[in-house]
């Protein structure tokens, strides 16, 4: 059914949901999904839409993919829940054993890498930050302007997007927040001066604002997700590195939309050549089902005092064998290489749209992490957040389901589930493009 049908059943729905759910639960858009499968949903009036945003990241296998589907079922016969601090039960340990062979946190085989499984990504993040406290008996943490980490208390003091926490406080303490290493709108700079800039700023700011024998970690996303995808520049992350072995600091890589092939690599840091000491990670792991883990060396992991980290539900049988499930099917379906391939359509066709379209000020991303940032009269200083919103409405009376991102909310950000079919993914870029193109030459 097309997009333009009725939409009845899907205004009540709504209305149902604002009577009952508390408006702290954000809504981005009024829509409904009723079922799925594969790049595209369905609403509560069956009108069919092609799915640009995967749950935000999550369906990086696709909808309802069988296999999956078969793996929920048959755990769910057999073992629903036992809690791993109460009873060890296979399924826990075979997707830790995977995660650290897909992740090994080490440069020498004789060293060794652990896991830990939660439910959610921000709930990896604060294990990742008392993991790190507990390894080295220190408080402070340095996160990034942009960054997006997490809803929990913890979490959302590390979270830079402040609409997203506002009225939350008082936040977490011994949190100190540094700028992403990207440019200032308009700036002109090369990126060895940018890198050069900022480490120097870090390196101050160990003198000026925080010791580093006071600093636990320091936690940053290769490709931000929230913030608009910024991908932090390789000499950065080597001198990341560099910093934190020299201060006995504790690097944290959060890969929670970034990981599981959506870069066209297992982990965003892969690109780089940089190990983190510890990664959390969530989204896309579990095909649909709340799971999360933290991954890092076992000589900070082993630090860690018993009891203090996991919880009732975290590593639940049922979301561990989807978990299995879906990273055996992105080996089958080798969705690095589709990830890829996509993030040469999605850059190509965002690119030619740049030269069209003097609003598209940025096309950037990483693998099938594309997104597109738009400002007002192409002018770098004003953010066109009301241009973005109208383009995304405006795609979603046209079937396509896209999401914005970006600390003013001026960014188109795709995320499409990888295995979407060449023709769903052309249609939809036609879509988002002609919207774009047409609504930026009425602004």
């Amino acid at each position: 059914m097309p997009a333009t049908a009725s939409t009845a059943a899907s205004q009540s729905l709504v209305a149902r949901r604002q009577a009952v759910v508390c408006p702290g639960v954000g809504m981005l858009s009024p829509m409904t999904a009723a079922s799925a499968s594969g790049a595209v949903i369905t609403d509560a009036d069956g009108r069919e839409f092609i799915d640009f945003a995967s749950g935000i990241g999550v369906m990086g296998v696709g909808h309802s993919d069988p296999a999956v589907v078969a793996a929920v079922t048959e755990q769910a016969a057999r073992l629903q829940h036992a809690c791993i601090h109460v009873a060890t039960y296979e399924p826990y340990v075979a997707l830790c054993e995977k995660l650290v062979g897909l992740f090994p946190h080490h440069d020498q085989p004789t060293d060794a890498t652990k896991a830990m499984l939660v439910n959610t990504g921000a709930e990896a993040v604060e294990n990742a930050i008392k993991i790190a406290r507990q390894a080295t008996g220190r408080a402070g943490i340095i996160c990034y302007t942009g960054a997006f980490h997490g809803r929990t208390l913890l979490a959302a003091t590390l979270t830079s997007k402040v609409h997203l926490k506002q009225g939350c406080g008082p936040f977490a303490p011994e949190v100190y927040r540094l700028p992403f290493p990207k440019a200032l709108p308009g700036e002109a700079i090369s990126e060895a001066d940018l890198v050069r800039r900022e480490l120097l700023r870090l390196e101050r700011a160990l003198m000026d604002t925080v010791s580093p024998q006071h600093v636990a970690a320091i936690i940053i996303e290769v490709v931000q997700g929230e913030g608009g995808f910024n991908v932090a520049p390789r000499a950065y992350l080597e001198g990341l590195r560099s910093i934190c072995d020299r201060h006995g600091i504790v690097l944290i890589f959060d890969e929670v939309q970034s990981g599981f092939c959506r870069t066209g690599k297992w982990a965003g840091y892969e690109h780089f050549g940089v190990l983190p000491d510890l990664s959390p990670w969530a989204k896309a792991m579990g095909g649909g089902l709340p799971i999360a883990c933290v991954i890092g060396k076992a000589s900070v992991m082993d630090k860690v005092n018993p009891g203090t980290l996991g919880g009732t539900y975290g590593g639940n049988p049922i979301a561990c064998a989807a978990a299995l499930a879906v990273i055996a099917r992105m080996e089958e379906m080798d969705l690095n290489a589709r990830a890829t391939a996509i993030g040469h359509t999605l850059r190509e066709r965002f690119t030619d749209l740049q030269k069209q379209v003097p609003a598209v000020v940025e096309v950037r991303g990483l693998g099938a992490m594309m997104a597109i940032e738009l400002c007002e009269g192409g002018d770098p200083l004003r953010p066109a957040t009301a241009l973005v919103k109208a383009i995304i409405d405006d795609c979603r009376d046209k079937g396509l389901l896209v999401i914005a991102a970006g600390v003013s909310g001026n960014c188109v950000r795709v995320l499409t589930p990888l295995v979407i079919s060449d023709a769903h993914l052309g249609r939809g870029l036609d879509i988002l493009c002609e919207s774009v193109t047409r609504l930026a030459s009425q602004a």
